[in-house]
C-alpha cells in the first residue's frame, strides 16, 4: 500500500512539473528575446508558485503550526487556482499560435537564383592575375555549418504573437481567479427551493429549513467569514437550521475562535449538525463536542421528532475509517412510516441507503458544485447529484454548493449559497 501511494504521489508530482513547464515555456520563454531580468522573474514565479502550493497542502494535512499554515495558505492555494486557469487558457490559445505562425518567413541566408536576364549582362574584362603557388597540404579546414537563422521578420512575428497570447492568458486567468475569490469572500448568497413532500401535514406547509454546508473554516476563511455566514442564515428567518458537514479544516485549538460566531445561529426549532469528511481529518469527536457548546445539536446516527416530521442525521462515510461510519438502521429504524422524514447526510452518495430506508428528503453538500470549473465534470463522475434537487424513486435529494471553499478561496461557475428549503404539503 505504501509503495502504491508513493508511486501515485510521484506520478502526480511529475504531472504537476510537466504542466508547469509547458505553461512556463509559453508565457515566459516564448515571450522574451533572451535570458534577462524578465525571464528570470517569470521563472522564479513558476518555481515558487508550485512549491508554495505543495507546502500549503502539506502544512494543512500534517498539522503544522497554525501561523505557518496561514502564511502558506493564501499564496499557495491562490496559485493552485491561478495555475489551473493559466493552463486551460494557454491550451485554448494554441490554435491561434499555430494559425499565426503557420507560414515561416524566408530564411535569412537564402539568396535569389540568377535569372536569364542577369546571365546575359556582359561583364567587364579584368586583367589576369598572376598565379601564386600555394604549398600543398594534406589538411583540409572546413568551417562549421549551422542551420540558417529565421529571418528577423519571422522572429518578430512569432514574438509578437507569443506576447499577445501570453497577455490574454494572464489577463483571463488573473481576472477569473480574482472574481471567483471575491465571490467567496463576500459570503454566500441565499437560494430558495420549494420541495413538496407527500407525507407532510397541511399545518407544515411553508416550513423553512436553512441548509448550510461546507463552510471550511481554516487558515484562509476565519471568524469574519463565519460571521457573514451566520448573518446570511439568520436573515432568512428559518424554522430550522441544518449544518450538513465540512464545517472546519483544523483543530478546535486553532479554529475554536473562528467558529464562535455559530453560537449566534437562530431558528425557531434550533440548529442541527452532522459530520462531513473533513471533520474526520480534523478530529471529529472534538468538533462534535465543540458545536454542542455553541448551541448546535449533533445528530450522530440519530433521529429526533420535530413538530411535523422526523429529522435524522448520519455520520459521514469517512467516519468508517475510525469506526464511526454512518448507521442508517440506528438513525431510521423504528420510526413512524406515516410521518415524513428529512435526513441530513453530508455526501450525496449516501442517497442509495436513504432510498432503501424510505427517507422522503435527504439534504447534502460535499461537492461544492465543482468549485472550480471544469471541476463539476469530475464531481459529476463521483456523485449522483452535483448540485440542486433531484428525485430517486420516492426520495428527493437536495445538494447545496456550500457556503465556503476548500483549498483556493475561489469559486468559478459554482457560486456559494445558503439554501432555504421551503417544504410544501401536497394537500395545501
Amino acid at each position: 500500500m505504501v509503495i502504491v501511494f508513493v508511486l501515485v504521489a510521484l506520478a502526480v508530482l511529475a504531472a504537476v512539473v510537466a504542466l508547469h513547464h509547458y505553461v512556463w515555456r509559453r508565457l515566459v520563454r516564448d515571450t522574451t528575446r533572451a535570458p534577462g531580468p524578465a525571464r528570470r522573474a517569470g521563472t522564479a514565479l513558476f518555481v515558487a508558485g508550485p512549491l508554495l502550493m505543495v507546502a500549503a497542502l502539506v502544512a494543512e494535512r500534517s498539522g503544522a503550526p497554525f501561523w505557518l499554515q496561514q502564511a502558506l495558505a493564501w499564496p499557495g492555494f491562490l496559485w493552485m487556482a491561478l495555475a489551473l486557469y493559466l493552463l486551460l487558457t494557454t491550451v485554448a490559445t494554441e490554435p491561434v499560435r499555430w494559425w499565426a505562425n503557420r507560414r515561416r518567413g524566408p530564411a535569412a541566408s537564402a539568396s535569389p537564383a540568377p535569372t536569364a536576364e542577369a546571365e546575359q549582362v556582359p561583364t567587364a574584362e579584368v586583367e589576369p592575375v598572376p598565379a601564386v603557388s600555394v604549398p600543398a597540404t594534406d589538411t583540409v579546414v572546413t568551417a562549421p555549418v549551422s542551420p540558417p537563422a529565421p529571418a528577423p521578420s519571422d522572429f518578430s512575428r512569432r514574438l509578437f504573437v507569443s506576447r499577445v497570447a501570453g497577455g490574454v492568458v494572464a489577463g483571463v486567468a488573473v481576472g477569473t481567479v480574482g472574481w471567483g475569490t471575491y465571490g467567496v469572500l463576500r459570503g454566500p448568497r441565499v437560494k430558495r427551493v420549494t420541495v413538496p413532500l407527500a407525507k407532510l401535514p397541511r399545518a407544515a406547509h411553508g416550513y423553512r429549513i436553512a441548509v448550510v454546508s461546507d463552510i471550511h473554516l481554516g487558515p484562509v476563511l476565519g471568524r469574519d467569514f463565519a460571521q457573514r455566514v451566520v448573518d446570511t442564515v439568520n436573515s432568512t428567518q428559518p424554522d430550522l437550521i441544518a449544518v450538513v458537514g465540512d464545517l472546519v479544516d483544523g483543530s478546535v485549538k486553532n479554529l475554536g475562535p473562528a467558529a464562535a460566531p455559530l453560537a449566534g445561529l437562530k431558528a425557531r426549532h434550533g440548529a442541527y449538525f452532522v459530520t462531513g469528511n473533513h471533520e474526520y481529518f480534523s478530529g471529529a469527536a472534538q468538533w462534535v463536542a465543540e458545536v454542542r457548546t455553541l448551541g448546535l445539536h449533533p445528530l450522530e446516527n440519530a433521529r429526533t421528532e420535530m413538530p411535523y416530521f422526523d429529522l435524522a442525521g448520519v455520520n459521514d462515510v469517512q467516519g468508517a475509517s475510525e469506526g464511526q461510519g454512518p448507521d442508517f438502521a440506528k438513525a431510521l429504524d423504528g420510526r413512524d412510516p406515516a410521518r415524513a422524514c428529512v435526513l441530513l447526510a453530508h455526501q450525496p452518495v449516501q442517497i442509495h441507503e436513504a432510498v432503501r430506508h424510505a427517507v422522503d428528503l435527504q439534504l447534502s453538500g460535499h461537492t461544492h458544485g465543482g468549485q472550480l470549473w471544469p471541476g463539476n465534470l469530475i464531481a459529476a463522475a463521483a456523485n449522483p447529484t452535483v448540485a440542486g434537487l433531484e428525485r430517486y424513486g420516492d426520495t428527493q435529494l437536495y445538494v447545496s454548493r456550500g457556503a465556503g471553499a476548500w483549498g483556493p478561496p475561489t469559486r468559478v461557475d459554482a457560486p456559494s449559497d445558503v439554501t432555504v428549503i421551503e417544504l410544501a404539503a401536497l394537500s395545501a
